[in-house]
């Protein structure tokens, strides 16, 4: 393309120089002469590279496979260089139609450049989005953070290209430039602070997997509760629950703790872990006619057989006094109901067998003794989860006063 262009020029120099010159008009009549001949030449350089670029590639992306021609047109990629290639013409022209105006030149030809500079730091920023929304579309990059990367990249090519603009406005010379630069490092980076955080933290979150676009996260600091949907240099957006958005500075991920729901989403089971508290003074063992009523619990019948045969056996063979019930060894009806719990848990269709079933009893308080169920239900969808889980506390505080057990409840105060 500089060669083509070199040629265009050879060919026009002449014209530029000789044509207005040659009828004896006044020098600025000339200039403005070369100046419409140039601006003329350009936007026929325009059609054509528009032509050329845009319209003969978007035939030729819709008749490829591949979709990452389609985000180039659709970022306007070949229309910005197609912009781009008229200006590199008039670049090299200007010294031409300003040879015997070294002002002017200079003016002209500084302004030309920088504008070259920014059209070509647009173009290439076109095509990093480009790239971003086609890696976006495959399923092993779509949970990346690509926009912190692609945002790293432009910070670092807009480093350069600003360099390039005052080296291009003040004549310094770019080594020159890059020293000065190092030496306002401090200012720099206090500027930059949270960018150079973000980075920092976008590479940790990268190379650690701490988080992914989608992943549900909760972060009580930020109230944040809900899927993340952005990841960025600088931020974390994340949509709650209740359709908020939510904006987390990047760096606050690797600084402050928060609860990343992915390893649940891909596990086999949705955790339960919830508890009852049993009133202690209803606590009891359970004598004879208990035990035949309770038997007729279909879930426990053959367990209240096999076990009360067992402790019968026992207290036979060491001749319990079973006239005062606390001897020997005896069945309670806090122990029956979370047998009894536990085999309705196992029969439970909405929990998963694999995983861990268990009905404990943990450390009492001034409250009563707690009884906590721990689950894990084989649908981890959220509505479904919540009603898998209502469903069996229902049965769960139902079902105690069958056993002659009470829930504990706070006095209600009458006004």
């Amino acid at each position: 393309m500089h060669k083509f262009l070199e040629k265009i020029f050879n060919f026009l120099y002449p014209v530029f120089r000789d044509w207005g010159m040659s009828r004896n008009v006044a020098s600025y009549t000339s200039l403005i002469f070369n100046i419409a001949i140039l601006i003329a030449l350009a936007y026929v350089i325009y059609y054509a590279a528009k032509f050329l670029l845009v319209t003969l590639t978007a035939i030729f992306a819709q008749r490829t496979k591949t979709k990452f021609d389609d985000y180039l047109i659709q970022n306007k990629t070949t229309r910005y260089t197609a912009y781009l290639i008229p200006f590199f013409f008039i670049y090299k022209a200007v010294p031409v139609i300003l040879d015997k105006y070294e002002y002017w030149e200079s003016i002209f030809g500084k302004i030309v450049g920088i504008y070259i500079v920014l059209l070509g730091l647009w173009i290439v920023r076109t095509v990093f989005n480009s790239l971003r929304d086609y890696l976006k579309q495959k399923p092993e990059y779509s949970d990346k953070p690509i926009d912190s990367f692609v945002q790293v990249i432009m910070i670092v090519l807009w480093i350069f290209g600003v360099a390039m603009i005052i080296s291009t406005l003040f004549g310094i010379k770019k080594g020159e430039l890059l020293t000065i630069l190092g030496t306002l490092s401090a200012i720099i980076i206090l500027i930059f602070r949270d960018t150079i955080l973000g980075f920092v933290s976008s590479v940790q979150v990268a190379i650690n997997d701490m988080v992914r676009i989608g992943d549900w996260i909760t972060m009580d600091k930020f109230g944040a509760d809900g899927d993340v949907i952005e990841i960025n240099l600088t931020t974390v957006k994340v949509r709650n629950f209740d359709n908020t958005i939510t904006t987390i500075p990047t760096y606050a991920l690797s600084s402050d703790s928060f609860q990343n729901w992915r390893g649940m989403q891909k596990s086999d089971g949705r955790r339960i872990k919830r508890h009852v508290l049993i009133k202690s003074s209803t606590i009891r063992f359970l004598n004879d006619e208990d035990l035949h009523q309770l038997r007729k619990v279909q879930l426990i019948t053959s367990y209240i057989d096999s076990r009360q045969a067992e402790i019968d056996r026992y207290n036979d063979l060491r001749g319990i006094d079973k006239t005062l019930s606390l001897n020997g060894r005896n069945m309670t009806n806090l122990g029956l109901f979370r047998k009894y719990i536990m085999q309705y848990l196992h029969d439970h269709p909405g929990l998963n067998k694999n995983m861990h079933i268990m009905c404990r009893q943990l450390q009492s308080t001034a409250h009563g003794v707690p009884l906590e169920i721990y689950v894990f239900s084989s649908d981890k969808r959220w509505a479904n989860y919540e009603y898998i889980m209502a469903d069996i506390f229902d049965h769960v505080m139902a079902s105690v006063r069958y056993f002659d057990l009470e829930i504990f409840e706070l006095p209600s105060t009458l006004s």
